[in-house]
């Protein structure tokens, strides 16, 4: 009897102790610690600026960073985009069409153009003495089409040539996407990983720049515009050499658009032709991929916004002088 009356008192004080866990999830803290609600806060902020890019080939990341939809990721995201045209998903599900406004091969940049007249949220730059080595990062993207995945971590370097260097994991699917520091801002633009076997994250991820990025934009200022012409540059094509025009002019038929457009994605620095777009002005006056253009009208060109101010007057002809590797041709253009 006292065995058993010592056992079943053993018993009852097991069964006191045992802590109510319906009790401990009502009383949970009400409160989180400091970094957790910063890093809270910045994916609150930023994640809704996130967007996922597709082609037929690929998957990536990219910030949108205008209400009227501009959206800037890497270059190599949309290398493989037919006619420049992209799939924009952002973070709710919806879909859209994207096309591609302009590239910096060099810098892995490009801007594209969503295909609608929402108005979106938007990620804003930091300025460069935002940059710090040793400040907390953070990257949002679609890792492995995860979209709104978010890794944490700091920032490790600059180099001199102005890329980013951090320790948060990136994977592919991030490239194209934010670098944030922790007030939201973007620091950079995720793009690559440094890893022994070329695929882990257990490397060093990259980014370029908040700086070098908006100097693209920038650059790239008068071609990004709604409704205006397209450039995309590609800094591996090789200027053609000075010949003497041939004086012949082919005739181009008679095309009229509400706002005329050239139709072409080309270099905003070089005026070099990446892409012709089907059915355009440029695709039936023959123009190439390579093509560089020289002048409007007789006069030199050393800006893409000079064709951009010329279009905007609507007018009804127009005097093209392009070189390419056979020499420099006339292209005589009625609108």
């Amino acid at each position: 009897m006292k065995t058993s009356a010592i056992a079943l008192s053993l018993i009852s004080a097991i069964l006191v102790s045992i802590p109510s866990f319906s009790k401990a999830a009502s009383a949970a803290p009400i409160d989180f610690d400091t970094d957790e609600k910063i890093t809270m806060e910045v994916y609150r902020s930023a994640n809704p600026a996130v967007v996922t890019i597709k082609t037929a080939t690929s998957t990536g990341s990219g910030s949108i960073i205008s209400p009227e939809g501009l959206v800037i990721t890497n270059e190599h995201v949309i290398r493989d985009a037919k006619n420049g045209i992209v799939r924009i998903i952002n973070t709710e599900g919806k879909t859209y069409n994207g096309q591609v406004l302009t590239i910096d091969r060099k810098n892995d940049l490009a801007l594209v153009r969503i295909t609608s007249s929402d108005c979106f949220p938007t990620i804003t730059f930091a300025d460069r003495e935002n940059i710090l080595v040793g400040q907390k990062v953070f990257a949002i993207g679609s890792p492995f089409g995860l979209s709104g995945t978010l890794t944490t971590g700091i920032l490790s370097r600059v180099a001199i040539d102005g890329d980013l260097q951090t320790d948060a994991r990136l994977n592919p699917g991030n490239s194209g996407g934010p670098l944030l520091n922790s007030r939201g801002e973007m620091i950079g633009v995720n793009k690559s990983i440094l890893s022994p076997d070329g695929r882990s994250n257990t490397g060093i991820g990259f980014a370029t720049s908040a700086p070098i990025a908006k100097q693209f934009i920038t650059r790239s200022a008068a071609l990004i515009q709604p409704k205006t012409v397209a450039s995309l540059p590609n800094s591996q094509i090789k200027d053609a050499p000075a010949m003497a025009p041939k004086t012949a002019a082919p005739a181009i038929a008679s095309v009229r658009f509400e706002r005329p457009q050239l139709g072409v994605i080309l270099n905003p620095s070089s005026l070099t032709v990446y892409e012709v777009r089907p059915n355009s002005l440029a695709s039936q006056m023959g123009l190439q991929r390579g093509d560089r253009l020289i002048s409007l009208n007789g006069t030199p060109l050393s800006d893409a916004k000079q064709i951009v101010d010329y279009l905007a007057q609507r007018p009804s002809l127009a005097l093209l002088t392009v070189a390419r590797s056979t020499g420099l041709t006339n292209y005589q253009i009625k609108f």
